[in-house]
């Protein structure tokens, strides 16, 4: 059963790593202003080392998620059994949502300010030491782990009355209509953006597009490993004691 998850991540990442240039050609090229990138510079991307980060993070989100469908396919999770990997992994998937959608809104309407509104949730002032960019970098932090915590809460509060199985569908089912919430937001608020020209507000209502896609195909991985047993169990031939009489 690992080796078919296992599966199912390397899909998941090759899924990411076909779409990574394409989007950005989408997101970036043309348009009519100086902003436009060439096909050269979207593959660029790839010899970033912040991009493998953001992609290991992802895979790794993944091949987490799949702990919960792996135990049930192997019916070794008793029901209501303390599910925090899946809890944890959910909440924070569900709080970048809800960040990349308020970041995305706040570019849309304040343009560049737009970054600096999460600086006042900081505990500091910018000052020559702690400059704005760190401010409103710490900020971006705390954001996810306020909304991280919350969803975290949530979830754990469905693990008392849900079975593993239907936990697991409830998450996938928030996730997946989470990401979908978030680019009906990201979406327009990226294309108001690059209309305007905008310096730095694209990158913002960018990243929005790239987290609710990101998710979206990340909600997919249980029910592609669901498919990948139920076929195993198709082509796999019975024992001859699996087809005596009971």
């Amino acid at each position: 059963m690992k080796r078919w998850a296992i599966l199912t991540a390397l899909i998941y990442a090759l899924a990411l790593l076909l779409l990574t240039a394409p989007m950005l050609l989408a997101a970036f090229g043309g348009w009519g202003n100086s902003g436009a990138i060439s096909l050269q510079e979207a593959f660029k991307v790839y010899l970033r080392w912040w991009y493998w980060l953001w992609l290991g993070v992802l895979v790794a989100g993944q091949i987490l998620l799949l702990l919960l469908p792996i135990n049930i396919s192997e019916r070794r999770l008793p029901a209501r059994r303390p599910l925090k990997t899946p809890v944890i992994i959910a909440g924070f998937f569900l709080a970048n949502l809800v960040f990349a959608g308020l970041l995305a809104i706040f570019c849309a309407a304040f343009k560049e300010e737009g970054f600096g509104i999460f600086g006042f949730l900081t505990p500091f002032k910018a000052t020559e030491v702690s400059p704005s960019d760190l401010q409103t970098l710490v900020g971006m932090i705390i954001t996810v782990l306020v909304f991280w915590f919350i969803w975290a809460v949530i979830f754990s509060n469905f693990t008392k009355s849900d079975d593993p199985g239907s936990l697991l569908k409830r998450m996938t089912r928030w996730l997946l209509c989470g990401s979908i919430l978030e680019l009906l937001i990201a979406v327009p608020s990226h294309i108001i953006a690059r209309r305007r020209g905008d310096c730095c507000a694209p990158l913002g209502t960018f990243w929005g597009i790239v987290t609710g896609i990101s998710v979206m195909l990340l909600c997919f991985g249980p029910g592609v490993y669901f498919l990948f047993v139920e076929r195993f169990g198709r082509l796999k031939p019975k024992s001859p004691g699996e087809n005596k009489p009971a």
